[in-house]
């Protein structure tokens, strides 16, 4: 019997592609993009198959035997595997950790039942599909020019769609993912959002303006099967337009004619554990490979895409109107807490702004980007503070469920009815969290419908969608809270928004807080307004109402802001100006971590790169793992790539009982 050898790759730390033999019927070998079930390390794993050969240095009779290849299954296009093979040479991972992992769970089983019903439903399907767009609005002449500099563009053209808030950015991607499906009835657009909350609302967006095509979405709420429909749909073509979270980039588009990615400055492009990689990068870089047009549309770009426009590697579209008539950028008033004293967490000018709405039946927004009721609790008499034993971290206090939390390790202890260490009974809460806030206007506003959203009050699926229902639908006069309100969100109703407590990031170590938070608060801010007629304002209370960043905020003035901070950036070699990548390591002592890193740093002569001193990380200890970093900084990307991969080989080989990980490109420091 004829065999061929099948070179697949496999989700293994192993940074080695294994070969396997498959029987070969003339006609019927398989193919690169395949999935294959294999036998390895006496499991049954799904790998995928990269290269079929015809020899190979060990003998054919020694291999093992693949036991099935998914052959109902399409392959996976050689343009997919080679974005796979970017993404694993470029993060410093093995392929098969990036590729494998990119799959619906279902397809990385041995038992094909889960696809095989999901394949006939949608062979079921209606094949025809009309691209036809309805309910067009039409659009202002600056929203017009950038819709139809996307819809035109030919090739790879980066656009930077810089557009203030309530300007009108979604419907530019509307109009211009229209124009691209009018001129290529089977083409496939990938639109991305940040978080899965702001998908609800874009979807039915998109359901409403292109009745005749099907959208698939994905996120890591959907159910295992759904993920796999969705995934499927798009990977046979028969999705149109696939709307997704990070993890989007990684499906399988044959027919990709261009990427929209909204909020692009938003941190949660980044993955933050596994393969630490940014999708918003991997999309630039994919529209690089395919050659289409790729939109990042922002009110307030990351600083990296902002340089690129600078210096005319982005084309910039500017939208610096409200798309709505009448509709103005909200007023922005800094309240000193200096001299306005708050009480229970709001200032005087505060809360005579919420009664005036409540008054005009008016919906207003708070924004405190701290969950909970307290971030501590502690005894007055001793100095005790719920500190968590786990954790370099205080234990937060849930009132509503009568527990201590820790947020980092999710340790939950009931609240002590006495201090631990004194006996005293009289423990009190320092801070505020928005349990507390809300728990605060509900007295001071007994009328007033109050309305909290958090991670904490939406973990069930779908509470979130239906929380933000209930403040479209204006059943709610005040809106208490994180961040998960702070963007995306269309309130027609909302003409105040309150901003608690922003100073913290103020006096971070981290030098990417300032630009952080002045996206935040102008974010934030820009959910007032929007829908026009009333006059609308933003409130922030501030014990530091001459910083500079809070004046920037004031005047609605982004470039200005942003070209201070590149200056700042360049003059001290940060990035964009820099290239980084940074090694953590872990383990039950700090010494230890420090150890291994230490013999990281002097492992290979650095040759130009700096390699900095290893030191604690911030938050040092986790769930009783000590943690440590190593900062590795390089002018040239190439340099830093080619130092990484050497670096790598050699980690690998070190023999300790450290756990260690590599990030390039690190967002936190």
């Amino acid at each position: 019997m004829a065999y061929c050898i099948l070179e697949v790759v496999l989700d293994t730390p192993l940074n080695s592609s294994f070969d396997y033999r498959w029987p070969c019927q003339p006609g019927e070998e398989p193919q690169a993009g395949q999935l294959v079930l294999l036998p390895f390390a006496r499991r049954e794993v799904i790998g995928l198959i990269v290269a079929i050969k015809h020899d190979t240095e060990v003998p054919p009779e020694k291999l093992k035997d693949a036991l099935d290849v998914r052959s109902q299954l399409s392959p996976l296009p050689e343009r997919w595997i080679a974005l796979a093979r970017f993404a694993a040479e470029y993060y410093q991972r093995p392929v098969g950790e990036v590729a494998l992992p990119g799959l619906p769970k279902n397809l990385r089983v041995p038992k094909t039942v889960a696809l095989d019903r999901a394949l006939k439903k949608l062979a079921r399907l209606d094949p025809v599909q009309d691209a036809t767009a309805t309910g067009m609005p039409v659009l202002n002449p600056a929203q017009q020019e950038a819709a139809a500099a996307i819809g035109q563009a030919e090739g790879f053209t980066p656009l930077l769609l810089y557009g203030v808030t309530g300007s009108g950015k979604t419907e530019v991607y509307l109009q211009a993912c229209a124009q691209v499906l009018a001129r290529d009835p089977s083409a496939q657009i990938l639109v991305m959002v940040p978080e899965i909350n702001l998908t609800p609302q874009l979807e039915g967006n998109i359901s409403a303006r292109f009745p005749g095509v099907m959208l698939a979405t994905l996120h890591s709420s959907l159910s295992e099967g759904e993920r796999m429909l969705h995934w499927l749909a798009a990977h046979q073509g028969q999705a149109r337009i696939i709307l997704g979270t990070r993890l989007a980039i990684l499906a399988s588009l044959p027919n990709l004619k261009l990427i929209v990615i909204d909020e692009e400055h938003d941190p949660s492009y980044k993955q933050q554990e596994g393969l630490r990689y940014s999708a918003r990068d991997l999309a630039v870089w994919r529209a690089r490979q395919l050659g289409i047009p790729i939109v990042l549309g922002s009110a307030t770009p990351s600083l990296e895409s902002w340089h690129h426009a600078q210096s005319g590697r982005y084309r910039r579209l500017e939208l610096r109107e409200r798309a709505v008539r009448d509709a103005v950028l909200p007023g922005v008033r800094l309240i000193d807490t200096e001299r306005d004293r708050p009480r229970d967490g709001l200032t005087g000018e505060l809360l005579k702004a919420l009664r005036q709405r409540l008054e005009r039946g008016e919906q207003s927004l708070l924004f405190l980007n701290r969950r909970g009721y307290a971030p501590v609790i502690s005894c007055d008499a001793c100095g005790w503070i719920s500190n968590c034993t786990r954790c370099t971290a205080f234990m937060v206090l849930h009132k509503p469920e009568n527990r201590l939390r820790c947020h980092h390790c999710s340790l939950e202890l009931r609240i002590p009815r006495h201090c631990p260490t004194c006996g005293n009974v009289d423990l009190q809460p320092l801070g505020r969290g928005t349990q507390r806030v809300e728990e605060g206007l509900q007295a001071m506003f007994p009328e007033a419908r109050v309305l909290r959203i958090d991670a904490d009050s939406t973990r069930r699926k779908g509470s979130a969608q239906a929380a933000f229902e209930t403040v479209h639908r204006g059943e709610v006069d005040i809106l208490v809270g994180t961040q998960m309100v702070a963007k995306g969100h269309d309130f027609k109703n909302l003409t105040l928004v309150g901003i608690l407590n922003p100073d913290t990031a103020l006096f971070s170590q981290d030098y990417r807080a300032s630009e952080r938070l002045f996206a935040q608060l102008m974010q934030v801010a820009g959910r007032a307004g929007r829908a026009g007629g009333a006059v609308s304002e933003v409130l922030v209370q501030t014990r530091y109402a001459s910083h500079p960043l809070y004046g920037a905020v004031m005047r609605h003035d982004y470039e200005r802001f942003a070209g201070s901070l590149l200056d700042e950036r360049r003059e001290a070699g940060l990035p964009p100006f820099m290239y980084q990548a940074l090694l953590r390591a872990e383990a039950r002592e700090l010494p230890i971590a420090i150890e291994f890193l230490e013999q990281a740093r002097d492992c290979l002569p650095a040759g130009g790169i700096l390699v900095n001193d290893p030191i604690p990380m911030t938050m040092t200890r986790v769930h009783n793992v000590d943690r440590a970093q190593l900062l590795v900084e390089s002018a040239s990307r190439p340099a830093l790539q080619a130092f990484l991969r050497e670096w790598v080989e050699l980690l690998r080989a070190m023999k300790s009982r450290v756990k260690w990980s590599l990030e390039v490109d690190p967002l936190d420091i």
